[in-house]
């Protein structure tokens, strides 16, 4: 995309001779002689860049930049000044302006100065992109449903998001509580802001500690600098506590301090720090039972359930199986380059009966599986684990001799798919290497 620029200028044949120089660069060039034409133009048109001369027939360029900002946030202003002086030049910066130069030195700054500025601009529309797509990949319209529990779970989810309220997403593993959690954030006051998330279950007392608080150098043997804890990563955004069931119990009661009072202190500082979060935090405990066997503080319990949600199981909205597995065959059929538009009747009905203890997150690890080893257009049955394959109305009246025939087919099928690399090929049977090895031997595969 040709990248727009606007010169402002009353000399006319200087603001002739910059654009015959800037469209040779490539770039499409517009002219104003004064800030009313300016003005007008930038009602009508977007500029990425803006070269605005200080002294104009009708206003002064410095003060032209506050107005050109409040129309066109994203454009970059370079200033144009026939006498450089420190203080206009910190007073145009202050206004927005990208830098300025002092005329005469135009001719050699100006192209340097207007590429500078367009590298900003495209890595500034990078950005734009990557965050648009983390929140089209984390939004409520893009979570696959037809069921009614998870329909009103994210109405829920809608109405709370917009407040500061806590949330307390329950469910099992793999039901998608983070996608929950990044959608109520990305629809939040604090969607601007950072996105923090911790699980509780990955680190014991110390290390989740010093993640959450952060510390100061010299705290205990290791600390050999300053480190900013998640608390204050989030300040103004929202923590995300995963799986809080196992946060250890002495931790609970400084975590519930920090809620209260918007306060804590680094370890080994004693500066008091104020943060001010969102917190959700989701569990696939009962925490009510938690707190009743003291394992969990019923204090913080309260604090952080101000609004649950409860996410129910892949088994209990098997209706949503189907456009489930159409969303995540159209990812991965994007990401490895296949060409595939449809999935099996019998392939479906292999996914309905299965009982899927693994949720969401194991229906996706399936379909990434069978994309890699499809052949055609189409997922079929011969693409899934063999424990899926099986399957006969809910139960499994396959022989052993029938079983031990599928399994040694699949086997031959994926190794072919991987040439022949046992390490990839036991990843995608989800087995150990050695265990594929004395699979080869038994079945006697070549």
């Amino acid at each position: 995309m040709i990248t727009t620029v606007l010169i402002i200028d009353d000399e006319d044949k200087l603001r002739n001779l910059l654009s015959r120089i800037i469209k040779f660069e490539g770039f499409e060039v517009s002219e104003a002689s004064d800030c009313k034409t300016a003005l007008k133009k930038v009602d009508n048109s977007h500029y990425d860049i803006i070269i605005c001369d200080v002294k104009l027939p009708d206003g002064n360029g410095i003060d032209l930049i506050k107005q050109l900002k409040t129309k066109s946030k994203k454009s970059e202003i370079i200033l144009l000044t026939a006498y450089g002086n420190i203080p206009d030049g910190v007073q145009a910066i202050k206004n927005g302006a990208f830098d300025y130069i002092v005329k005469g030195d135009d001719n050699n700054k100006i192209i340097p100065l207007l590429h500078r500025a367009n590298e900003k601009l495209q890595l500034l529309k990078r950005i734009e992109t990557l965050e648009n797509k983390v929140k089209e990949k984390y939004s409520f319209d893009n979570i696959s449903c037809k069921s009614k529990n998870i329909q009103q779970a994210i109405e829920f989810a809608k109405k709370v998001a917009n407040t500061d309220t806590s949330v307390l997403l329950t469910g099992e593993t793999g039901t998608g509580k983070e996608v929950f959690a990044q959608s109520i954030h990305n629809e939040s006051p604090f969607s601007k802001n950072n996105f923090v998330a911790l699980n509780c279950s990955n680190f014991n007392k110390d290390v989740l500690e010093s993640e959450l608080f952060g510390y100061k150098q010299g705290a205990f043997t290791g600390a050999i600098r300053d480190k900013k804890g998640l608390l204050e990563e989030a300040n103004k955004g929202t923590l995300f506590l995963d799986e809080i069931g196992d946060m250890p119990y002495e931790l609970q009661s400084k975590l519930l301090r920090v809620i209260e009072t918007n306060q804590f202190i680094k370890l080994g500082d004693t500066k008091i720090i104020s943060v001010n979060f969102r917190l959700i935090a989701a569990t696939n405990k009962n925490l009510k039972k938690e707190c009743d066997e003291q394992r969990f503080r019923s204090d913080l319990f309260y604090r952080i359930s101000t609004f649950h949600i409860e996410i129910p199981p892949l088994r209990e909205r098997k209706e949503d199986i189907e456009p489930l597995a159409e969303y995540f065959v159209k990812q991965f059929a994007e990401k490895t380059k296949k060409k595939i538009n449809s999935i099996n009747k019998a392939y479906i009905k292999k996914l309905m009966q299965y009982k899927w203890q693994g949720n969401i997150r194991e229906l996706k690890n399936i379909i990434e599986r069978s994309v890699i080893l499809a052949n055609g257009d189409e997922l079929t049955v011969d693409t899934l684990p063999i424990d899926l394959a099986i399957i006969n109305n809910g139960t499994n009246e396959t022989n052993q001799l029938e079983l031990a025939v599928i399994e040694k087919n699949h086997i031959i099928k994926v190794l072919h798919h991987t040439k022949g690399n046992k390490a990839e090929t036991a990843r995608l049977l989800n087995i150990a290497v050695t265990t594929l090895y004395r699979k080869i031997e038994e079945y006697k595969i070549d």
